[in-house]
């Protein structure tokens, strides 16, 4: 482990960093409201950054503006040129990079170089994907005519992302969008823009040398009020919003009513069906890994296990032995299994909602507390907690953003998928099970109802090949891998006529 003041230098984060770059170069704020980042892991206090106005705002997107018509000149395998250029850069400091991630947010060492290797491997996808920005030819009804689809760029795409994952998420969206040609601006969560900062610093240098223009890449940090000003300005046609379902409301209502795009990556509530016909060690590890990891605060964290009656009280036991071997301290120690939640805020959401599991009839079977003492100074460290619950609590329906795991019965995989479906969000989802009649029917239309279903794979964790991303309350929206590049375009449909006349669809005659 790096010594975090190395960690940072490198990164070149300083005391008081900027918080609006261009690409090329920062821009410093002329407010004056300070931003201090405090560290979960410890308390202390990592650097501060001042909060942009709409002065920064608007120098901003006069930059992008301008950017987007170079860049979508530019032939899209040179445009992945320059993201593969930075894909070796992150390569090059992926310990450092992944040593702030987790000190700034909390999480795991390994998850946070788990998730600057997401920025390498997106970075990688972007790569081969500027070769392959296919469109679909189609056989017109008229003689003598062609038919065919292209894709271009919308120009400047919104990134709004949030605390959990503070630099892969922003990745997703940028990288994709700098090859189907266009341009970005960042916002990031107000809890983590230390990490924003240092990825910008290690772009500069790459766009520097290919004699870039400003505007392609850019980032702002700064309150609600500035992702507010992106989702109502006209000259973004599409924001991709990462964070809780509420927020991701007010995102669209105010987009929709401008006619632009959402890509909304919002809340899960999701569950782990464990048949009776499963490999109970292998559903072990994952419901273990997909409650605790990242201390309970993924979108794709498994917060509801719905077990068959015949193996429940097993289940229960072993996972209960497991909770109670669990790790929590300093993430930076890669022996602890369990790092700190965010903030006090969090840790006061963790506590109110097993006070209302309890009113509502439910009961805490291991963990809940928080942790007092040497090591947990910062007040944010807590005993992930199993819980016994009915689907139907309000609280068992509400996402809280912490390790808090409701466990609950079935007898009938029927009822079990009516459970898991009976909440309004809709992201991840699986089974464990080694019954092919029950796994196929988990996939059926009759089965799952979220975007991501797995197999005998838990809740948790995401290949950037697939399209990541859910239903209802979730968003709607798809991110990363397989033909999600399509919501960064507008798709266009040609029609050429190489005839000596002109013929006209369904048959109309018009002579003249």
């Amino acid at each position: 482990m790096q010594n975090i003041a190395q960690v940072l230098k490198q990164l070149g984060i300083k005391k008081i960093s900027e918080s609006v770059c261009t690409g090329n170069s920062w821009i410093s704020a002329v407010g004056t409201q300070k931003k201090e980042i405090h560290s979960p892991v410890d308390g202390k206090l990592i650097g501060s950054v001042i909060y942009a106005s709409e002065t920064e705002y608007e120098a901003v997107l006069k930059r992008t503006s301008a950017a987007a018509i170079y860049w979508r000149q530019m032939p899209a395998p040179k445009r992945g040129e320059i993201v593969r250029q930075y894909g070796d850069v992150l390569r090059e400091n992926k310990t450092a990079l992944g040593t702030l991630v987790s000190y700034e947010m909390g999480k795991s060492l390994q998850e946070g170089l788990g998730e600057v290797q997401e920025m390498i491997d997106i970075c990688d996808f972007a790569v081969g994907l500027s070769r392959q920005l296919y469109g679909l030819t189609m056989h017109s009804e008229r003689p003598n005519h062609r038919m065919y689809e292209q894709w271009h760029p919308l120009g400047t795409v919104g990134i709004i992302s949030a605390f959990n994952f503070p630099v892969a998420v922003w990745s997703w969206n940028a990288m994709i969008a700098a090859v189907c040609g266009d341009v970005s601006i960042w916002k990031p969560s107000e809890k983590t823009p230390l990490s924003a900062v240092a990825c910008m610093n290690l772009l500069m240098p790459v766009l520097a040398a290919n004699k870039l223009p400003e505007g392609i890449f850019t980032l702002i940090n700064g309150d609600a009020s500035i992702g507010k000003m992106m989702a109502a300005d006209n000259r973004i046609p599409l924001i991709s919003a990462t964070g809780s379902t509420r927020m991701g409301k007010e995102v669209g209502k105010v987009v929709g009513e401008r006619l632009g795009r959402s890509l909304l990556e919002l809340g899960g509530n999701n569950a782990i069906i464990v048949s009776d016909n499963a490999d109970l060690k292998m559903a072990l590890i994952a419901i273990v890994f997909g409650s605790v990891g990242t201390a309970g605060q993924r979108c794709t964290t498994t917060r509801r296990l719905i077990v068959h009656e015949k193996i429940y009280d097993a289940l229960v036991k072993k996972l209960v032995a497991a909770y109670k071997q669990l790790k929590i301290g300093n993430p930076l120690d890669q022996t602890n299994h369990v790092g700190p939640l965010i903030d006090l805020d969090a840790v006061n959401n963790f506590s109110g909602a097993l006070d209302q599991l309890k009113k509502e009839g439910g009961k805490v079977l291991v963990g809940g507390k928080v942790l007092k003492g040497k090591g947990y100074e910062s007040g944010c460290y807590v005993e992930p907690a199993i819980c016994e619950a009915r689907n139907h609590y309000k609280i068992v329906q509400h996402e809280t953003f912490a390790p808090i795991l409701y466990i609950m019965k079935y007898s009938k995989l029927e009822e079990a998928l009516a459970m898991q479906n009976d909440v309004k969000q809709g992201l991840s989802s699986a089974i464990f099970s080694n019954n092919i009649r029950e796994t196929e029917y988990f996939l059926s239309a009759n089965g799952s109802d979220c975007g991501i279903a797995n197999v005998n794979i838990g809740t948790s964790g995401a290949e950037i090949g697939g399209a990541f991303g859910g239903e209802k309350e979730t968003g709607g929206g798809r991110e990363s891998g397989s033909d999600s590049w399509k919501a960064y375009m507008r798709r266009q449909t040609n029609t050429i006529n190489y005839a000596d006349n002109l013929p006209l669809a369904q048959g109309i005659k018009f002579d003249l």
